[in-house]
């Protein structure tokens, strides 16, 4: 209702409803509210689900996730395998929503080696907003060859198209190819501010444990500097093992709870395309324990 006052549930006890409503600036307070118990799982939109009928974005809802993360989504060309017949493509992402009840993100790209759909511009990103797409993530993925300072460039490029509009994501989760930019250096404090006084909301740091080098000690440097910028923090497995045991991905998950991060995003290489399923709820249960891990997947999108 126009006019209505009401105060921004934390992400853990948030609806579909609650996220129906939420501009930008609640999903970030509602995120930041719940005290480093979010969980975002990235699905590659173009491989076949693991389970017929189905998206694999359904599954990852099911399995825990309160935030899902679109890579490898053409705004151009958009298509998500598994959805429903729909005539027309640009309505794809407002029935993902309806389909699933949370929040979606959508990876771009600043590298020229990709079509123009999934290139981080203030074009794609325009149309990703005009799509429903709440967040962007502006990162690299494998042999890409996206850079630190790409990233700044096209976080500037899209801020000053979108203003406020839009939540930026920025950082990587791995090298995406770049020697130069590998181990312990994909992020430093000098990145890390460029990242926050271009424009971004939320910065990406490998997990402890993910990529050689990030240890807990080294994470939480960078996670101390993310906030000191008024930025959220959100640690990632962008390493391929988000399929492996579960004991692996709870280790990850404790680690990053230690370094203080808000966010902890779960990759798309499970098997292919998404991570175990098993392995979603084991993270959420890491961070959050069971009553708001099944809360989550229990819950009605009619709520």
């Amino acid at each position: 209702m126009k006019g209505e006052i009401y105060l921004v549930k934390r992400i853990l006890d948030s609806f579909a409803s609650d996220f129906n409503r939420f501009n930008g600036k609640d999903l970030i307070t509602s995120i930041a509210t719940a005290e480093g118990r979010t969980i975002v799982a990235e699905i590659v939109v173009t491989i076949q689900p693991l389970i017929d009928g189905i998206t694999n974005v359904e599954l990852a809802s099911a399995f825990g996730a309160d935030i899902i993360l679109l890579n490898m989504l053409d705004v151009n060309r958009p298509v998500i395998q598994g959805m429903p017949p729909i005539t027309n493509q640009k309505d794809i992402i407002r029935m993902l929503k309806e389909l699933i009840g949370r929040p979606v993100g959508i990876n771009l790209e600043p590298s020229i080696q990709l079509p123009p759909g999934r290139m981080a511009t203030r074009e794609a990103a325009k149309k990703a907003y005009e799509m429903g797409i709440d967040f962007i993530v502006l990162t690299g993925n494998p042999k890409t060859g996206v850079t630190n300072a790409a990233i700044i460039k096209a976080i500037e490029e899209i801020r000053s198209e979108l203003g406020d509009e839009i939540i930026i994501a920025a950082g990587k989760m791995h090298a995406a190819g770049m020697l130069e930019e590998s181990l312990n250096q994909i992020v430093d404090i000098d990145t890390i501010k460029g990242f926050a006084r271009a424009g971004s909301d939320i910065i990406l740091i490998p997990a402890p444990g993910t990529i050689p080098g990030m240890t807990v000690e080294v994470v939480k440097k960078s996670v101390d500097a993310v906030h000191k910028e008024g930025n959220l923090a959100m640690v990632t497995i962008g390493t391929s093992q988000e399929g492996a045991d579960a004991d692996t991905v709870r280790t990850i998950a404790l680690h990053g709870k230690m370094t203080g991060a808000d966010i902890f995003h779960i990759g798309d290489a499970g098997y292919s395309g998404v991570a175990i399923p098993e392995n979603i709820m084991a993270y959420s249960m890491a961070i959050r324990g069971r009553r708001h891990t099944f809360r989550r997947m229990a819950a009605s999108i009619k709520r």
